[in-house]
């Protein structure tokens, strides 16, 4: 059997905040990488002022998309999906209401769409967001949570959607956060610097979920940088949050993409190093 991680995303440019080194590390071990994108996000704000542009605002929802293909083939994804749902915008904005958009998609209808892709690519791991969301509630990363958690444990079911296939049971769920320590890491490293750090007292003061993390993976955050850029709509290149520090500093502060587990159908160490800890059997080739 060949290794594969899912990862399940709300808009073009998730992909390239939340996990990219991860699904970069991986590709390079040969193991097959597949992102579900859940709307094209349509109605997303131009945040380069480069890109304000009248004819990029037009067809914006087909920029996004070419952005999504660069991005993704920046990280190393083998398969980028789209799941068909329009952009729910922001919260209280008037595009909540639309009904295509994804936040007002019938929940089981979602969920079988999911599954559908779930049973084709057969991945052993899945990459979602987190259950509690307090910092950054957004409809579409809400029903990201919402209907993955259920695809997860029906995809292996053969009672849910016989119609989306044969049944395959996903064997660990993560969800990738910022701890509070590469927080606190990255805002001190503004300071030593005489920089006015991006990160406010909203930020500081957010709950600590470092007791959470179940996972630290080692990995070169050169490719998010990379990834981001080719979003050029939603990714000011002079942007202080991603950008504001120098690359090696940035490097040195925390090297890693962190995670927590949502479920996992077989006993796992307190703190991996690999989200395959404990599947690296199944594919001799990446042992």
């Amino acid at each position: 059997m060949s290794l594969s991680i899912l990862t399940v995303h709300a808009h073009p440019d998730d992909e390239s905040s939340k996990g990219p080194g991860t699904i970069s590390l991986y590709s390079s071990q040969g193991i097959r990488t597949t992102l579900v994108c859940c709307t094209g996000g349509e109605v997303g704000d131009i945040l380069n002022p480069a890109m304000d542009r009248d004819e990029v605002k037009k067809h914006l929802s087909s920029v996004r998309r070419s952005e999504l293909d660069s991005a993704a083939a920046i990280i190393g994804y083998d398969e980028v999906v789209m799941l068909g749902y329009r952009d729910s915008g922001m919260p209280g904005s008037g595009d909540n209401n639309h009904p295509e958009a994804f936040a007002n998609a019938e929940p089981d209808a979602a969920v079988a769409r999911l599954v559908k892709i779930i049973r084709r690519v057969q991945p052993q791991v899945i990459m979602t967001y987190p259950e509690v969301q307090n910092r950054y509630p957004h409809p579409d990363h809400l029903q990201v949570t919402a209907i993955s958690i259920p695809a997860f444990e029906r995809a292996g079911d053969p009672d849910w959607y016989p119609e989306a296939g044969p049944p395959h049971q996903p064997i660990k769920l993560y969800a990738p956060i910022w701890s509070k320590q590469r927080l606190l890491l990255t805002h001190q490293a503004f300071l030593d610097r005489d920089l006015k750090s991006p990160f406010d007292e909203k930020w500081l003061s957010g709950k600590d979920r470092d007791d959470r993390i179940s996972a630290m993976i080692p990995v070169d955050n050169a490719v998010r940088r990379k990834a981001l850029l080719a979003h050029a709509t939603q990714v000011d290149p002079k942007s202080p949050f991603w950008f504001g520090l120098p690359d090696d500093v940035q490097d040195g502060i925390h090297p890693y993409e962190e995670y927590m587990l949502l479920r996992s159908r077989i006993p796992t160490d307190e703190i991996e190093d690999d989200l395959f800890a404990g599947l690296r059997h199944l594919d001799p080739a990446t042992d």
